[in-house]
């Protein structure tokens, strides 16, 4: 019920992890007064700033852009900047994604995220000469990858995906994402390369067509389908790519 203030009292339980304290990850539960318009990244800084200062979460542009703050939110990964309180209760869950190592209570381990991400080589591909202005292209050929190129690597899918919390070693959908973004790009010459690298045991034949990527994508992209053209590329090769 809200205050005389229209400000809301919100139960905030939040698993921590201090492997300096304790060895395995515990509840810790939180109080604050907010208001129904703030984010959950607002009452996260209140927690940490008039609470808990041990309290630890990554955060930097605060306005869903870099993706530092995704975390599982009552269940599902979000952006803690861009979920209003009102739209998500005042009983909050807050924990760390799963599938990633988890470094210190909310902040996991995004090295092999990353490492995997670089495998896929997500820069343009052309040996041919350089033309004497920009390498131009219609906006049909824009339009072909546009849609993947939201991603802001936050890795709310990867966390989300059953095939990355059964097999570490599996590419993930983010990766796959990236490289749906160059494969389909007219005036990229390394698809072929990027297919070999996602035809082999842990690349898109790992997918199970579960669709949670795609609903925890805080870009909207449709992630699922992104990998579904990847794999028709890997089939049908430049007839699926053009």
């Amino acid at each position: 019920m809200a205050a005389a203030d229209g400000t809301l009292s919100v139960q905030i339980k939040v698993k921590r992890y201090q492997p300096e304290k304790e060895a395995k990850p515990y509840w810790q539960e939180f109080r604050v007064q907010v208001d129904p318009k703030d984010r959950l990244l607002d009452a996260l800084n209140q927690i940490k700033w008039e609470q808990d200062g041990t309290l630890t979460f990554r955060r930097s542009c605060a306005h869903g852009v870099c993706g530092s703050d995704a975390m599982r939110i009552n269940g599902r990964n979000r952006l803690a900047c861009k979920l209003l309180i009102e739209d998500v209760g005042t009983r909050i869950t807050v924990e760390p994604m799963l599938g990633f190592p988890v470094i210190r209570d909310l902040v996991v381990d995004m090295d092999p995220f990353f490492a995997k991400y670089e495998k896929i080589k997500p820069y343009l591909i052309n040996d041919e000469p350089e033309p004497r202005t920009e390498r131009r292209q219609s906006p049909e050929q824009r339009e072909r990858y546009d849609e993947t190129t939201k991603c802001i690597l936050c890795g709310a899918c990867t966390g989300s995906c059953p095939s990355v919390w059964a097999n570490a070693d599996w590419v993930g959908p983010a990766s796959i994402v990236n490289a749906h973004r160059f494969i389909f790009d007219s005036r990229d010459r390394g698809a072929n390369e990027r297919l070999q690298i996602l035809s082999d045991r842990n690349g898109v034949w790992r997918c199970r067509t579960i669709f949670n990527c795609s609903e925890a994508c805080p870009r909207g992209i449709h992630v699922t389908d992104a990998i579904e053209e990847v794999k028709r590329a890997i089939m049908y090769g430049s007839n699926a790519i053009e």
